[in-house]
């Protein structure tokens, strides 16, 4: 919720950027396609390609948008300390960052001088004018390069990070990031000068604050939550996707089984199945599908010496063409990248790395909120061995983000009530209608 100094600011002519209904809907029209790069924030960032911005059923995680490098919440702080957060209006944060990404890959594209900062040196960072993003779960840098399009340097990008923070200066900015795995703060030079204080000097101010700079005891267990103001979240509706052919048809393309043998019924409970030569897939009732290679890597020469990051990349596409497709206003967010036998540290061989099991999952996000399902603990789990995808389990579901709104506890309250961090979850049991409530973590 926006507070007064906002409301302020959004009496000048400028106010149609920064609302997201009106945004969308003049966006729609094509009535804003040359005003917005006139707009210092949003269109002054070199090398923007401007693309269409599609919201509703009609927008999907497919072909196009890449959902799952998206970061779940993103701060903007203008040089005054005005901060501005993005966390639950995702069609905001979609506007803002397809034209923020390129700040934020020429900062990765251009650093050097990578050391370490104490958390005091970060917590001060976060104070100054600049773009700060945060992702459901860690990545590596080296796969935020591929996403985002940037040339990150070899240095530094086995990194596992969450939150990264680009800071404006006259003559360049600097990166700062927190390594996941040690919890240890990194800052870096960059050559960009992409972003600078001028262009956020009409942001406004919408009451974000991260947890530390509050006079709160649970900010000792989470610091770098960002908590908002306002308690309104919309109600979301759920239901089943398509017919189990109609899975079934999507499940064979997206896993490249096309004009392969097979012969497919159903059981006795109802599932469709379908067996070939070398995989079987089943289709549940509730729109479950359980893929399954059924002869070993090498038995045709497939075997593929894959990085984490071309791993994760595989599964991410084949996510978006077939749950991307069907999901509606849900987007399909990365979660975790995981090796059985598990792999200590980050300097392990490449050799090693590509020839073990690695699991990847994925799940369903809506109006910043995570859908927790009953009967399934992800959207999807992609299992590869040698590069290989064995075993995939895809959970399709089809969401939409209602006219109505609810109350619930406000951020700050809830912060100290739980004592630490918590999210904004949907629960999915199969019901129509899917109230927001707070879960701790």
């Amino acid at each position: 919720m926006i507070n007064k100094k906002a409301v302020e600011w959004s009496k000048s002519a400028l106010i149609v950027i920064l609302s997201a209904s009106a945004l969308l809907l003049a966006w729609r029209s094509g009535l804003l396609n040359g005003f917005i790069n006139d707009f210092p924030l949003i269109g002054s960032f070199p090398g923007f390609v401007q693309s269409a911005v599609t919201a509703g059923a009609e927008k999907t995680a497919g072909v196009l948008e890449k959902e799952a490098a998206r970061p779940l919440t993103i701060v903007i702080t203008d040089e005054e300390g005005a901060r501005f957060g993005i966390k639950y209006d995702t069609d905001l944060r979609d506007i803002v960052y397809d034209r923020a990404r390129s700040v934020l890959a020429e900062a990765l594209g251009s650093m050097s001088d990578i050391s370490r900062v104490s958390e005091q040196q970060w917590r001060s960072s976060l104070s100054t004018a600049g773009i700060y993003f945060e992702y459901a779960a860690p990545v590596r840098l080296s796969v935020l390069d591929g996403w985002i399009f940037a040339s990150t340097p070899d240095i530094g990008t086995d990194v596992l990070v969450r939150r990264i923070f680009v800071t404006f200066g006259e003559r360049r900015n600097r990166l700062y990031f927190q390594d996941y795995e040690s919890g240890a703060f990194f800052g870096a030079d960059t050559a960009s000068s992409a972003g600078t204080a001028q262009e956020l000097g009409m942001i406004g101010d919408n009451g974000a604050r991260f947890a530390f700079e509050m006079d709160l005891e649970a900010s000792e267990n989470a610091p770098y939550m960002l908590l908002m103001q306002g308690n309104a979240h919309p109600i979301v509706s759920s239901d089943t996707v398509g017919s189990a052919d109609e899975l079934l048809e999507i499940s064979v393309n997206v896993f490249g089984r096309r004009g392969e043998p097979n012969i497919t019924d159903y059981d006795a409970l109802g599932t469709l199945v379908c067996i070939g030569t070398e995989f079987d897939i089943s289709v549940f009732p509730e729109g479950r599908v359980l893929y399954r290679r059924t002869v070993g890597q090498t038995a045709a020469g497939e075997s593929q010496l894959l990085s984490e990051s071309e791993t994760l990349e595989q599964a991410r596409v084949i996510v978006a063409d077939s749950l991307g497709v069907t999901a509606g206003d849900a987007e399909i967010v990365f979660e975790s990248f995981y090796y059985d036998p598990p792999v200590s540290g980050t300097a392990y061989s490449s050799d090693f790395e590509t020839h073990m099991t690695a699991s990847v999952t994925f799940g369903y996000y809506i109006a910043g909120g995570r859908v927790n399902m009953a009967a399934a603990e992800h959207a999807a789990r992609i299992t590869f061995s040698e590069g290989i995808v064995m075993e995939a389990e895809l959970n399709f579901r089809n969401f939409a983000i209602t006219d109505e709104d609810i109350w619930i506890l406000p951020e700050i309250q809830t912060f100290a009530a739980a004592g630490g961090e918590f999210m904004l979850c949907y629960s999915d049991a199969g019901s129509e209608l899917l109230m927001p409530a707070w879960v701790k973590i």
